[in-house]
């Protein structure tokens, strides 16, 4: 399984099983043969040496460094080990044609095109009709990403074709093989909040506290069990400390890591052939933001399985020693290959601020271990913190999306193992509503002989130690009046915290409110300031009846979804 997402998406090893032929006698030159693959898409291996297109596709001749007289997992290859492997690299005019006691059994291939690698002048000694000869092809990475925009319901798959041309008659059965199966690697899910730009938040986390609580999370999925891979079978024993890197040197072992075979100890002159730069990393993107709210989010998140309980996957073998026994996402400083894990800041423990460049913070994380047979899920709890100021429109009102993503991207400085193309769409992640107060007067009138008074108070000043605030009064009519149709919307002078808005329909009022004669029916009054109360009497000679303004924020009726305070009748 690879992820759709993948540019560099190490697929199956190709195995083939060789049988027939004559053996080369003892001191003999060993047959040289032609191997190519070919992809229906891009291969994407690293290049070792680019200047001659050497790449980290790797082919193997009868499993070097396995079985019962192998190497231990993960041990460095030692001088004078059985079945010594040594490193040739290809070119042409074929160098090599030694006898069989000296004949290499490891070569990186050359890049032949886009989507082909060809490993000239292999030394290719038939086994005979009662022996078998082994030929491995690993280390081969493919664009996924090119693969997997099908809207079909059927996997796309990655297909590999191999030939081998030589001096005698090579047949190959099956030639043909898939390789991949092409599957989203990332599923992305969450919440989202709605603030006020009025009221200061989590104040306390800009001093270096601890929040009042977390504002939202984003919930990222494995699309498929082993789609979050470490970068090495190595594990950082706290979570903390980067991880010691170890070979990954037996031939066809399940390491379940974005390394491949990597064989340090073998390839002297290059030796990052199968190593990847990090494990898989997430990238939380968001957007726009502006200077003035400050985003926090753990630097460490443990992965669940669906039941909810933590992961616990099996510990490597040996001689790799334990180490972190969850499955767990670290918050990495930058979305550089980098072994080192980002520091704490902001004086929170357990919390660090994204990145904020520009108007574009971003966290991203690396996966430091995973389950590979257990579908995993990460819950990522994000507080916001602010100043709030509306009268200096800080922080900016409007939505702000995230962007969840497997990093790193394609568009690094260097050719990055694993990297991934965007699939991403923005998705809510916190709403910042101006602040307002929303009162509804159910039924107002200057008809028959009667008159509606109305005083909107603005509440804000008090002895509680709520923030003062001021703003504009603005009604809107909805009615009639006698032989036509409702008034336009005005809008009032700016309330001080403490003052009141004092109309008649009649007559018209303070802070610049016009009369309204005439008019019937019912009145919404949407205030600039949060905390607005109201009442209203209907009058006549000898009659008067008066009520409280509905509110019609949170709590109460909760037409605007915008908090409020309670509701009035």
């Amino acid at each position: 399984m690879v992820r759709a997402e993948g540019i560099a998406e190490l697929v199956a090893d190709l195995v083939l099983k060789c049988t027939g032929g004559t053996p080369t006698k003892a001191g003999a030159p060993v047959p040289l043969v032609n191997v190519q693959i070919s992809l229906n898409t891009n291969v994407t291996s690293r290049l070792l040496v680019p200047e001659a297109n050497l790449s980290e596709a790797t082919l193997l001749i009868d499993e070097p460094n396995a079985g019962a007289d192998a190497i231990p997992i993960n041990a460095p290859l030692p001088p004078g080990s059985p079945r010594q492997i040594l490193w040739t690299p290809q070119g042409y005019p074929c160098p090599i044609n030694g006898v069989f006691s000296e004949t290499p059994n490891v070569f990186t291939g050359v890049v032949a095109s886009a989507s082909s690698i060809a490993w000239l002048c292999v030394p290719l000694d038939p086994p005979g009709e009662n022996a078998i000869r082994v030929i491995r092809i690993t280390n081969v990475r493919a664009n996924a990403c090119q693969l997997s925009g099908s809207a079909t319901a059927v996997p796309a798959q990655v297909v590999m074709l191999i030939t081998i041309t030589c001096s005698q008659p090579v047949i190959i059965d099956n030639p043909q093989q898939a390789v991949a199966i092409v599957q989203p690697g990332l599923v992305v899910g969450g919440t989202s909040v709605s603030l006020s730009q009025c009221i200061t938040h989590n104040a306390s986390l800009l001093e270096g506290d601890a929040p009042s609580g977390f504002d939202f999370t984003i919930t990222v999925t494995e699309g498929f069990a082993s789609a979050f891979r470490r970068r090495n079978i190595g594990l950082t024993p706290d979570g903390v400390t980067a991880a010691p890197l170890y070979a990954q040197n037996v031939p066809g072992y399940p390491y379940n890591t974005e390394s491949g075979f990597y064989a340090p100890g073998l390839f002297t002159a290059t030796p990052n052939a199968g190593f990847a730069d990090s494990g898989t990393r997430i990238r939380l993107s968001f957007g726009p933001v502006d200077a003035s709210v400050h985003i926090f989010v753990p630097v460490s998140i443990e992965l669940k399985t669906s039941s909810g309980s933590v992961s616990f996957p099996p510990q490597p073998p040996a001689p790799v020693p334990m180490g972190i026994a969850t499955g767990q996402l670290r918050l990495v400083q930058t979305n550089l290959p980098s072994p080192d894990f980002a520091p704490v800041q902001g004086g929170v423990a357990q919390l660090a601020e994204v990145n904020n460049t520009g108007t574009a913070p971003y966290a991203v994380y690396e996966v430091v271990n995973s389950d590979p047979d257990v579908i995993e899920t990460a819950i990522i709890p994000v507080s916001l913190a602010f100043t709030g100021n509306s009268a200096l429109n800080l922080p900016a009102l409007g939505q702000v999306t995230v962007n969840v993503s497997l990093a790193p991207p394609d568009d690094g400085p260097a050719a990055l193992v694993p990297r991934f193309c965007d699939r991403s769409t923005p998705r809510p992640a916190f709403f910042i509503n101006r602040c307002t107060c929303n009162l509804l007067f159910p039924f107002v009138t200057n008809q028959a002989g009667f008159d509606t008074g109305i005083a909107i108070a603005n509440t804000s000043k008090d002895d509680l130690g709520t923030a003062a605030q001021a703003g504009t009064v603005t009604l809107y009519y909805y009615g009639f009046t006698v032989g036509g149709g409702p008034p336009a919307p005005q809008t009032s002078e700016p309330l001080n915290a403490g003052e009141e808005l004092l109309f008649t329909l009649s007559g018209g009022g303070n802070k610049g409110i016009q009369p309204a004669p005439g008019f019937q029916g019912y009145m919404i009054a949407v205030s600039g300031f949060q905390y607005c109360h109201a009442f209203a009497f209907i009058s006549k000679p000898n009659t008067i009846v008066g009520y409280l303004a509905l509110q019609l924020d949170v709590p109460g009726l909760n037409r605007t979804g915008i908090v409020g305070e309670n509701e009035g009748h």
